[in-house]
């Protein structure tokens, strides 16, 4: 398996060929991860994003999914945006947020990506319990990283409770 960390930063710093933008279904930019993702990126990012909208995505990206646009003005070489779920309490919804990491890295993968930076999916505004979001997260990842398409799988958490429940969860 690739080499799987853990560092408290912000995903926008980040030097890896892709960083994972927590996105919305509209792909146009919004709050947490996703606004800052295309403020710090700048307008090709929404540019690229609009024209996914127009052509394959008429109707949004839908959860679980994911797909690439080029970074920026980031240091790194590829977003990857993927739409995690809305927590909710009626229903289960731990597979459309497991999909989200294993469908990013399918993107890393056939991109060439050989280290890749992850946010905590669907933690934020979509109210995912941040316990349960690192377990589904990890093991996602644990599962479907194989050492030769990847160098380094790096989870970025923005605080210091974030950080420490990917770390429990990595050992």
């Amino acid at each position: 398996m690739g080499v799987l960390t853990a560092v408290r930063g912000d995903i926008t710093e980040q030097q890896v060929d892709a960083v994972v933008n927590a996105a919305n279904s509209a792909l146009l930019g919004g709050a947490g991860v996703d606004g800052a993702i295309h403020r710090r990126g700048g307008k090709s990012i929404l540019a690229e994003c609009r024209e996914l909208r127009a052509t394959a995505y008429p109707d949004g990206l839908p959860a679980g999914r994911a797909v690439a646009t080029a970074a920026g003005l980031l240091p790194a070489r590829w977003v990857i945006h993927t739409v995690g779920p809305v927590w909710s309490t009626a229903e289960d919804r731990s597979g459309q947020l497991a999909s989200c990491y294993r469908e990013s890295l399918a993107v890393a993968r056939e991109l060439g990506a050989r280290t890749v930076a992850f946010p905590a999916v669907s933690t934020g505004a979509f109210g995912w319990p941040l316990d349960d979001g690192a377990r589904i997260a990890v093991a996602a990842v644990q599962e479907a990283v194989d050492k030769r398409d990847f160098d380094e799988v790096r989870f970025v958490l923005f605080d210091d409770r974030a950080y420490e429940a990917f770390a429990r969860r990595l050992g």
